[in-house]
């Protein structure tokens, strides 16, 4: 072996496993986590298969926390989490408590510390981000009412996560000191997050907008996915070393400030792919740290706290919902959505461990546990909640979306706006996508091929889909879009009839003609999807080829 290879032999011997084990689990119907995890007990050391530097998996694990932790701050919308306060506040403050005393019991009869159970408490409260929003998207879900108060739910759990990342080292360091030194230390830790809160905000204000927008101008992918990589990076970098916090809670705030800012959509799409890259190795490497002879000599105790997490939290969910006066439907999805538990668990839970708050066994418990629930919970939710639970009747609003703003775009949104439709625009340009807000449209800037932005226009709750960017990129989009709403109709307008038969497998609605003439076909087009009733155009002239029905359902999957 070359000399200094432990990390691309770390990677790759990681990587590998994580796509060989992913894809298997994904054949048996499974979440693809539950691959990632036993690929890292495969190439674990206590396995006697592969094993990798587990030193350099760590800092990889670090790494991929910093950029879960990224994404987590970006999607923290906060008028989604006022908007479902009244259920998702109480709810999940009243479900950690319970899972929490349920947890800190089952410790101490296991002999562990008081502190101990609480914190193993807190750490099976929370459930994943990214198996939460993957179930409720393969139910199509995730944008109905009971998918935006289980994403408000989960908000509000990685808040208290969050805080408790804050608190923990402080409580631990002073535990020994006395209670005025532990109150005084409290302090000096609430100002200098307080002070981080506060400069990050200022630069979300003034400096971060501008960064991104002078990227955005430049009209370069690379450069624009570098700057979120550099703000992400830069600034959980920046907050441990001027305010003593930790990379996570730097890197959330960061996703909070970029996402608060007008290139959000956009940063949150470019930000996906390393989101996930890095998801991967992190997963890997807390199934590294899994120990089969250390679950069987603590199997009662851990059974027990799979029983808290599949049995009590959802349990306690749907008692909450309902008493909150919600649908059985609703309160039924939000339990089962939140039957599991991940990364945040293994973050809060690690942390503990290196602060010897928690036993050496904790972090084997917590990862049994995991395996279990990320198994088992969308199992549950197909059997208990199955079938596509979305549908025409809760989020079909007779929504039209345009991708793109050339020539037939501009067109199309002033003529249906002329005839009473206001559409949602989606633009590469910011300079476009700020002069149609100025107009009053809803515009959303960032490239129309990736899934975030699509759902960031509200592509699954819409009728129509106006496709108008370049034929090159056409497909690309066509597929995401269909990935969102394969019962939608999508229109898409191409410039050279060789591109038909790629569109024609997709499902599309094809027209090929001269710029004007596509713009009013598609306008006209939309307008009867819609409903709105509208003047006949004169299309003799134009030459249209209609390459499927408009409203032919496309099975992709």
């Amino acid at each position: 072996m070359p000399p200094h290879s432990d990390l691309i032999i770390t990677l790759a011997g990681a990587l590998t496993a994580a796509l060989v084990f992913g894809l298997a689990a994904r054949r048996l119907g499974l979440s693809p986590i539950v691959g990632y995890l036993v690929a890292g007990v495969v190439v674990g050391p206590f396995t006697g298969g592969v094993v990798v530097d587990r030193a350099i998996a760590e800092q990889l694990a670090e790494l991929g926390v910093v950029v879960l932790m990224f994404g987590v701050g970006l999607h923290f919308g906060v008028k989604d989490l006022l908007a479902a306060r009244f259920v998702a506040l109480p709810g999940a403050l009243i479900q950690v408590a319970v899972a929490t005393l349920l947890g800190a019991a089952v410790a101490w009869a296991s002999g562990w510390s008081l502190g101990a159970g609480v914190v193993l408490g807190i750490a099976i409260s929370v459930a994943s981000t990214v198996l939460l929003t993957r179930v409720l998207a393969d139910h199509d879900a995730l944008h109905t009412d009971a998918g935006r108060i289980a994403v408000g739910w989960l908000l509000v759990e990685d808040l208290l996560t969050v805080l408790v990342l804050v608190v923990l080292p402080v409580v631990t360091e002073r535990d020994a000191r006395g209670a005025s030194d532990l109150v005084l230390a409290l302090g000096a830790a609430a100002i200098k997050v307080t002070l981080l809160v506060a400069f990050t905000a200022l630069a979300g204000r003034r400096l971060i907008p501008a960064l991104l927008e002078r990227v955005a101008r430049m009209r370069s992918r690379e450069l624009f996915t570098l700057s979120v990589l550099v703000l992400a990076l830069g600034i959980a970098v920046g907050s441990s070393l001027v305010f003593g916090a930790s990379f996570a809670l730097g890197a959330f705030l960061a996703g909070m400030v970029v996402g608060q800012s007008e290139a959000s959509a956009r940063a949150a799409s470019e930000a996906l792919p390393m989101r996930d890259a890095f998801a991967v190795l992190f997963f890997v490497s807390v199934g590294m740290l899994f120990e089969p002879s250390a679950v069987l000599a603590n199997l009662p105790l851990t059974l027990a706290v799979a029983a808290i997490v599949l049995v009590a939290k959802p349990l306690t969910a749907y008692a909450v919902v309902r008493v909150l006066r919600a649908p059985h439907r609703t309160a039924l999805v939000i339990a089962l959505a939140l039957a599991q538990i991940g990364e945040f668990s293994f973050v809060l839970i690690a942390l503990a461990n290196d602060l010897g708050v928690v036993p050496r066994e904790a972090t084997q418990v917590v990862v049994a546990t995991s395996l279990i629930s990320i198994t088992l919970c969308p199992i549950a939710f197909r059997v208990f909640a199955g079938g596509r639970l979305g549908g025409s009747g809760e989020h079909a609003d007779r929504r039209a979306v345009i991708a793109g703003q050339g020539a037939v775009g501009v067109a199309v949104t002033r003529m249906l706006r002329e005839r009473g439709v206001e559409p949602t625009v989606i633009d590469l340009d910011q300079r476009v996508v700020r002069a149609l807000q100025r107009e009053g449209i809803h515009a959303v800037h960032g490239d129309a091929s990736k899934r975030e932005i699509l759902e960031r226009a509200g592509v699954p709750a819409a009728s129509v889909v106006v496709v108008t960017v370049a034929s090159a990129e056409a497909e690309a989009v066509l597929e995401s879009a269909r990935l969102l709403t394969p019962d939608g109709t999508v229109l898409v307008r191409l410039s050279d009839l060789a591109d038909a038969p790629g569109a024609r497998a997709a499902g599309a609605g094809v027209i090929d003609v001269d710029h004007a003439h596509a713009a009013r076909e598609m306008t006209a087009r939309v307008l009867a999807l819609l409903g709105t009733p509208t003047t006949r155009h004169a299309s003799t002239a134009a030459r249209q080829v209609d390459v499927a029905p408009p409203r032919d359902p496309v099975g992709t999957s």
